[in-house]
C-alpha cells in the first residue's frame, strides 16, 4: 500500500487545503500505476509549526512539504511500469504544485522508500 507521509508548514493546512492534497496525492501514484491503485494509497499530512523546519541549516518559511513516500520496493520495478521512482517523483512534485501553487515547486523534496517483502502488514498480518 503507498503511504504518503507530508511534513508541510501548519499556516498552510487551512481546512481546505488537506482533502486537495489527499485527492492530488492519490491521483499521483494512479496517474503512474493506473486508477486500481489509487484507492490503496494513504495520506498523512503532518503540520509543522513555524521556523520548525530547515535546509542548509537555515529555518525555512515557505510552505512546500518534505514528502516521503514508501511502499514495497517491488513496486519501483514493475516492468510495465518503466522508470515508476522517477514518474512517482515528478507526479508527487506536479500533485503539490497543483494545489499548494507553483512557488513551491522549487522547494518540494520527495524521497521515495522501498519496503522489503514481509516488513509491511495489515490489519495484523504480514501483507
Amino acid at each position: 500500500m503507498p503511504h504518503f507521509s507530508v511534513h508541510i508548514r501548519e499556516e498552510a493546512l487551512d481546512g481546505t487545503v488537506e482533502p486537495k492534497l489527499i485527492r492530488a496525492l492519490a491521483d499521483a501514484v494512479g496517474a503512474v500505476y493506473g486508477e486500481g491503485f489509487r484507492r490503496l494509497v494513504g495520506v498523512d499530512l503532518i503540520g509543522i509549526p513555524r521556523h520548525r523546519r530547515g535546509v542548509g541549516g537555515v529555518p525555512a518559511d515557505g510552505d512546500a512539504p518534505l514528502v516521503t513516500l514508501s511502499m514495497r520496493e517491488a513496486a519501483y520495478h514493475v516492468p510495465e511500469v518503466p522508470d515508476a521512482p522517477a514518474r512517482l517523483i515528478g507526479a508527487t512534485t506536479d500533485a503539490l504544485a497543483g494545489v499548494l501553487g507553483e512557488a513551491v515547486r522549487g522547494q518540494v523534496i520527495v524521497t521515495i522508500v522501498g519496503v522489503p517483502d514481509g516488513r509491511t502488514g495489515v490489519a495484523g498480518a504480514v501483507a
